[in-house]
C-alpha cells in the first residue's frame, strides 16, 4: 500500500505528464495565419527630386495586420516619372503619375504617386490653329520651362477655358468647340502646374 508521500509524488508526476501531453496536443491546433491581402501607401504628390517612403501592411485570415518588411518587391509602373528602390523609397523624376506596386508572397497592391515639376519659371501654351469652326476640336500643348530645361506637361497640367460658351477643354488639353453659336466666341485657354499658369487666346468661329 502506497504511503501518503508516495501518493503525492505519483499525483505530481501524473499532473506533470498530463500538462505535457496537453501542451504537445494543443500545438497541432495553432497554425500561422494566412496572408489574404496587402495595402500599399501612401498615395502622394511630390515634386521632381522629392522622395516619399512607401510601406505595405499585410492582412491575415485571422483579422490581424502587420507591417511587411524587406520581403516586399517594389516596382514603378512609369519609371521615367518616378523610380522606386528595393526598400520602397520613391523618387520623383518628371511630371506625371505612376503606380507604385508592392508584392509580397501571392499578394499585390499599388498606390498612385503624382510628380510635379519643381521651380517652374514659365509655362508656354500652344495650339496648331489660332481658331477653329464651331463643333470642331483642337489639341493644346503645354511646356514648362525650369532652371534645368523644358518639359512637356500637357498630361499633368490643369486645363481651363475662360469662356464656357466657346467650348470646353478636358484634362489632357483637348478643346471641343461649342455648337449652335450665333457669333464668334473668344476664350483664354490656361494650363496650370505648381502654381504657375500659361495661356493662349483662342477663337471659335461660326464656320
Amino acid at each position: 500500500m502506497l504511503s501518503g508521500k508516495n501518493k503525492l509524488q505519483l499525483v505530481a508526476a501524473f499532473a506533470t505528464l498530463l500538462l505535457f501531453a496537453v501542451g504537445v496536443g494543443c500545438k497541432g491546433f495553432f497554425v500561422d495565419p494566412t496572408l489574404t491581402g496587402i495595402t500599399v501607401g501612401p498615395a502622394a504628390t511630390i515634386q521632381t527630386g522629392g522622395t516619399v517612403q512607401m510601406s505595405a501592411v499585410g492582412t491575415y485570415n485571422d483579422g490581424s495586420t502587420s507591417t511587411l518588411g524587406s520581403g516586399v518587391q517594389w516596382s514603378s509602373g512609369t519609371s521615367n516619372v518616378a523610380s522606386v528602390n528595393s526598400a520602397g523609397l520613391v523618387t520623383g523624376l518628371s511630371s506625371g503619375t505612376s503606380q507604385i506596386t508592392g508584392s509580397f508572397q501571392t499578394q499585390t497592391n499599388s498606390a498612385t504617386i503624382t510628380v510635379q515639376l519643381a521651380n517652374i519659371l514659365k509655362i508656354t501654351v500652344t495650339s496648331t490653329d489660332p481658331s477653329i469652326p464651331q463643333g470642331e476640336t483642337e489639341q493644346f500643348d503645354a511646356v514648362a520651362t525650369t532652371a534645368n530645361g523644358t518639359q512637356d506637361i500637357t498630361a499633368s497640367a490643369t486645363w481651363a477655358s475662360s469662356n464656357s460658351a466657346a467650348g470646353t477643354i478636358d484634362a489632357n488639353g483637348l478643346f471641343t468647340a461649342a455648337t449652335g453659336l450665333t457669333s464668334n466666341q473668344t476664350t483664354t485657354i490656361t494650363a496650370t502646374e505648381d502654381g504657375v499658369t500659361g495661356q493662349e487666346n483662342f477663337t471659335v468661329t461660326l464656320q
